[in-house]
C-alpha cells in the first residue's frame, strides 16, 4: 500500500508540474516576452509618418517630385515590414484586436500601403508631379483604412502635432538646414 501512496504521489506532483508548466504566461510577461517588437514597430510608424509628412511638405513647398522617391519607397518597405510586426501575443499600444483575428485584412491593408506607395515612388521617379499629388491621397486613404479597422482611436496626437507645423514652412528649420543645406528652396 505504502508503494501506491508513493506511486501516487509522484504521479500527482508530475501532473502540478506539467500543469504548471503547461498554463500560459501572465499578459505582462507576454508584453516583456514582445517588448523589444512593440518598440520596434513604434519606430518604424514613428519613421512612416515622418516620411509621410516630409512628402506632404514638399508638396506644398512645390518641391522636385523626383527627390520624394526615397520616403515613398521607404513607406513601402515599412509596408512589406508591418505584418512581421505583430506576431500573436504582441497586443500592445494602439493596436486592435482585430490585427490578430483579422490577420488576412490586416495583411491586404498593408498590401495596399505598399501598393500606393510602390506607385507613389514610379510617379515620383517619373517626375509626374500632378500624377504624385493624386497618388499622395491615396497612399494617405491606404494608411486612414487601416487605422479605422486595426487602429484604437489616436491618443498620441502631440506627437503629430509637434511634427505638422514644419510641414508648413517654406524653408526648413535653421538647425536642419545646417545639416542638409539641400532640403532648402530657392
Amino acid at each position: 500500500m505504502r508503494l501506491s501512496s508513493l506511486a501516487f504521489a509522484g504521479a500527482a506532483a508530475s501532473l502540478i508540474a506539467a500543469a504548471t508548466v503547461a498554463q500560459p504566461p501572465p499578459p505582462g510577461a507576454i508584453a516583456a516576452e514582445h517588448a523589444p517588437v512593440i518598440q520596434a514597430r513604434r519606430a518604424g510608424f514613428r519613421l512612416q509618418l515622418a516620411a509621410f509628412l516630409s512628402i506632404k511638405a514638399a508638396l506644398a513647398r512645390g518641391d522636385d517630385v523626383k527627390t520624394l522617391v526615397l520616403p515613398a519607397s521607404a513607406i513601402g518597405a515599412w509596408g512589406r515590414a508591418i505584418p512581421a510586426m505583430f506576431p500573436p501575443g504582441s497586443a500592445g499600444g494602439d493596436a486592435l484586436p482585430s490585427v490578430w483575428s483579422d490577420r488576412a485584412g490586416f495583411q491586404a491593408s498593408a498590401d495596399a500601403l505598399v501598393a500606393q506607395s510602390t506607385k507613389l515612388a514610379e510617379l515620383a521617379k517619373a517626375g509626374d508631379t500632378a500624377g504624385v499629388q493624386a497618388q499622395f491621397a491615396l497612399v494617405g486613404k491606404a494608411c486612414g483604412d487601416c487605422h479605422t479597422k486595426y487602429r484604437a482611436e489616436e491618443k498620441h496626437l502631440s506627437e503629430r502635432a509637434a511634427v505638422e507645423p514644419l510641414c508648413s514652412l517654406p524653408q526648413p528649420p535653421a538647425e536642419i538646414a545646417r545639416y542638409r543645406p539641400n532640403l532648402t528652396t530657392p
